[in-house]
C-alpha cells in the first residue's frame, strides 16, 4: 500500500512546463510600465527604473534565442523621451473638434531601435560561403539577417588582386615580379603589354597625345561621355535621427565592428590612403564577417566550440590564425526589422488581442476592429500601413454591418490616402472597384474559382446578383454567353467598365433591375431555352428569390425540348446543422420536397455562422407548375 500511495502522489503532482522561445511573448508575463491611465497604456520608452532593469536582465536569460524588443539595449538618447502618443490620445479625448493628429506623430519609431552585442569571425571573402555552410549551426541564424556581413573598405577589385601577395606563397621572386608589374603600370610602360595603366597615368597620357583628331585609343569614351545620373535621395535619409551611413531606405539592420582604444594606438593610421573611415585600422584585404551565435558574444577565442577552432587551424600553419580573427560587433535593428505583430504587441495594453488579420482589396487593407481596439484604431492602422507598404496604401475599418439593398459597407479611412477606388486582379482579370459605392469580398476568390470549374464551354450563365462582375466576367472567358444583372447602378457602371477593360463586352449582356424582374424577363424571352446555369450570390436574401422560378416555364410547350437550368444559390445559417437548415428554406421557397440538392460549406463568416452554396437542377414540377404571384 505505501507503494501505491506514492504512485498516486506522483501522478497528481504538477509537472513543470517548458515553453519554447518561439511561442512565448514577453508581454504576457512581464508588465510594461506606463505613464498613461489604464487602459490607454502605450508607453514603450519609460523602461528606466532599476526594477525594470533587473526584470530585463532576467528576461534576457529566459528568452535566450532570437531577436526581441525585450532584449538588447536601446539607444541612450531615446531613453528619456516621452512617447508622443500620450499627448495624441489625450488631446483627441478632450477636443474632438480639433484637427486629427498626423500619422507620423502617433508613436516614435526610434524607440524600436535595439542594439545587440555579438561576436563575428573575420575571414577571407573567397572562403566565406564555404565556411558558412560548415559553421551553420554556430552562426547567428536570425530571421531576415544574413550570416555574412560585408566589411566597409575591405573590397578589392579583381584587377588589383594580382598585385597583392598570396599568403600561401613565399619567395622573393613573386614579390619582385609584383613590384616590377606595379612600376610598369605607374610609369606608363605597361600599355603595350596589355596591362591597363593606372587612371592618373592614363589621363596624363591622353593629355600629351591630344591633337586635332582627338584622343588616341580612348578606351573609356562611352563611359566618360555619358552624363552621370543624379542619385535620388531616399525619404529615409531625412526621416530619423538614427539614420547612419550604410542604412538605406529599404534596409532594417546594420553591423558595425567595435574598435578598442588599445588597438587603435598600436595599429598604423591609413586614413590618408584609404579614407577617414579606416583610421586606426590595419587593412587586411577583401574580408567578410561571419556573425556568430549570440551565446558567444562575450566569449574569447579559447571558449569557442571546437568546430570553429578546427576551421581556424585546419591548414596546420602558425600564420593561419591571421586570416581568421575574432572581432566584437554591434548589430543594430531598426523599426523596419520588426514585424507587425511585434510592434502592436509592444504598443497595445497588456492582454489585448493583437489584430493581425485583414482583407486586402487592391491597395486597400480592410480591417474589422473590435470595440476594444477602437481607441487605438489610428495607431493600429499606421503600423499596418508601415509594415505592408508599398502594396498597401490605404487602411480602412468597417463601421457598421451591411443593411442596405446595394450591399455597400460604411468604411472609415484610418491611414494612407483617402481614395477607395482600386484595381483588383483575380483569375488573370482586372476589376475596377470603388468600395464606397459597390461590394467586393476578396475572401470569396476561392469559392468563385470553384464555381467556375463547374461551367463548361457550352453553358450559358445567368448571374442574378453580379456586382462588378467577378463571376460574370470570369465565366465569359469560358462559356458561350453571360447575362449579368445588379440592382446597384454604380455596380452596373463598374461592371460595364470591367467588361471593356478585359475585352469581353461582346459576350456579356448587362441589366440593371431587381432580381425577380430580371429572372422573369430573361426566362420569358427566347433566351430561356439556352440558359443552363443560374448564379444567385446574395446570401442574405437569395433563398427568398427562388419562389420566382415556380411556373417559370408554364407558358412554354411542355412537349418541346427545354433544358432545365442548374441553380447555385448562396445563404447563411446559424443552425447546429447548417446544411439541413438551408435545405429546408430552399424547399419552402420552391414548395417542393422531392429533389436532390448538393451542399457546400463556403466559409465561416462569424462564430457559429456559416456561408453555404446549394446547387440543384430546377425540378420539372416546379418549372411547369401553376404560376403564383411573386409580389
Amino acid at each position: 500500500m505505501p507503494h501505491s500511495g506514492a504512485a498516486m502522489l506522483t501522478k497528481f503532482m504538477p509537472r513543470p512546463h517548458f515553453f519554447p522561445s518561439t511561442s512565448i511573448y514577453p508581454t504576457r508575463f512581464f508588465p510594461k510600465p506606463s505613464s498613461l491611465p489604464k487602459p490607454l497604456s502605450l508607453s514603450l520608452l519609460s523602461i528606466t527604473t532599476s526594477g525594470t532593469t533587473a526584470a530585463a536582465a532576467s528576461l534576457d536569460q529566459t528568452f535566450f534565442y532570437g531577436p526581441s524588443l525585450h532584449k538588447g539595449h536601446e539607444v541612450s538618447h531615446n531613453r528619456h523621451l516621452q512617447p508622443p502618443i500620450t499627448a495624441a490620445i489625450s488631446d483627441r479625448n478632450e477636443h474632438d473638434d480639433e484637427e486629427e493628429v498626423e500619422d507620423d506623430c502617433l508613436f516614435d519609431r526610434e524607440s524600436f531601435t535595439r542594439i545587440f552585442d555579438i561576436a563575428a569571425l573575420r575571414v577571407p571573402a573567397e572562403r566565406c560561403f564555404s565556411l558558412e555552410s560548415r559553421l551553420r549551426g554556430h552562426l547567428l541564424n536570425w530571421p531576415r539577417i544574413r550570416n555574412i556581413a560585408r566589411v566597409p573598405g575591405d573590397e578589392v577589385e579583381d584587377e588589383y588582386k594580382k598585385l597583392l601577395r598570396d599568403p600561401t606563397d613565399s619567395g622573393s621572386d613573386d614579390d619582385n615580379g609584383c613590384l616590377v608589374s606595379l612600376n610598369r603600370r605607374i610609369y606608363g610602360k605597361a600599355e603595350g603589354d596589355c596591362e591597363p595603366l593606372s587612371p592618373v597615368v592614363y589621363r596624363d597620357k591622353l593629355v600629351k597625345t591630344f591633337n586635332s583628331r582627338g584622343f588616341v585609343k580612348f578606351r573609356n569614351l562611352a563611359k566618360l561621355s555619358r552624363p552621370k545620373k543624379r542619385k535620388k535621395k531616399g525619404k529615409g535619409e531625412e526621416r530619423g535621427k538614427l539614420q547612419r551611413k550604410g542604412v538605406g531606405k529599404n534596409e532594417f539592420a546594420v553591423v558595425e565592428v567595435v574598435e578598442e582604444e588599445g588597438d587603435k594606438e598600436e595599429e598604423e593610421d591609413l586614413s590618408g590612403l584609404l579614407g577617414v573611415e579606416f583610421k586606426g585600422r590595419k587593412w587586411r584585404g577583401s574580408t567578410r564577417l561571419l556573425l556568430l551565435d549570440e551565446r558567444y558574444a562575450s566569449e574569447g577565442l579559447d571558449q569557442l566550440p571546437e568546430a570553429i577552432k578546427v576551421v581556424g587551424n585546419e591548414d596546420g600553419r602558425e600564420d593561419t590564425t591571421s586570416n581568421f580573427e575574432l572581432v566584437r560587433c554591434r548589430l543594430t535593428l531598426f523599426y523596419n526589422y520588426w514585424g507587425m505583430n511585434e510592434i502592436l504587441e509592444a504598443l497595445l495594453p497588456k492582454g489585448m488581442i493583437v489584430p493581425s488579420a485583414f482583407e486586402t482589396v487592391g491597395h486597400i487593407a480592410h480591417l474589422n476592429l473590435r470595440d476594444e481596439h477602437l481607441p487605438y484604431k489610428k495607431l493600429i492602422a499606421k503600423v499596418v500601413l508601415d509594415k505592408n507598404m508599398p502594396k498597401i496604401q490605404t487602411v480602412v475599418n468597417k463601421i457598421d454591418a451591411i443593411h442596405n439593398d446595394y450591399r455597400t459597407m460604411q468604411l472609415e479611412v484610418l491611414a494612407g490616402n483617402h481614395s477607395l477606388v482600386t484595381t483588383v486582379v483575380e483569375n488573370g482579370l482586372r476589376f475596377h472597384v470603388d468600395l464606397a459605392t459597390v461590394y467586393w469580398n476578396s475572401r470569396l476568390g476561392t469559392e468563385r474559382q470553384r464555381l467556375l470549374n463547374c461551367f463548361t464551354c457550352d453553358d450559358v450563365v445567368c448571374d442574378v446578383f453580379a456586382g462588378v462582375g467577378p463571376i460574370a466576367i470570369s465565366a465569359a472567358r469560358k462559356v458561350k454567353r453571360v447575362y449579368a444583372n445588379d440592382l446597384n447602378p454604380y455596380a452596373v457602371e463598374y461592371l460595364e467598365r470591367n467588361c471593356v477593360l478585359n475585352k469581353l463586352e461582346r459576350k456579356i449582356e448587362v441589366f440593371n433591375m431587381d432580381g425577380r424582374r430580371f429572372i422573369d424577363s430573361v426566362f420569358a424571352s427566347q433566351k430561356s431555352q439556352l440558359i443552363t446555369q443560374v448564379v444567385m450570390n446574395l446570401p442574405n436574401d437569395a433563398a427568398d428569390y427562388l419562389a420566382v422560378f415556380r411556373g417559370i416555364f408554364t407558358a412554354k410547350l411542355k412537349d418541346r425540348e427545354i433544358t432545365l437550368p442548374k441553380i447555385h444559390v448562396y445563404g447563411f445559417s446559424k443552425s447546429e446543422d447548417p446544411e439541413f437548415d438551408f435545405h429546408e428554406r430552399i424547399r419552402i421557397a420552391l414548395s417542393e420536397v422531392a429533389f436532390e440538392v448538393e451542399m457546400h460549406r463556403v466559409r465561416l463568416v462569424a462564430p457559429g455562422k456559416w456561408m453555404l452554396c446549394a446547387s440543384f437542377i430546377l425540378p420539372e414540377s416546379v418549372a411547369f407548375a401553376k404560376a403564383t404571384s411573386n409580389m
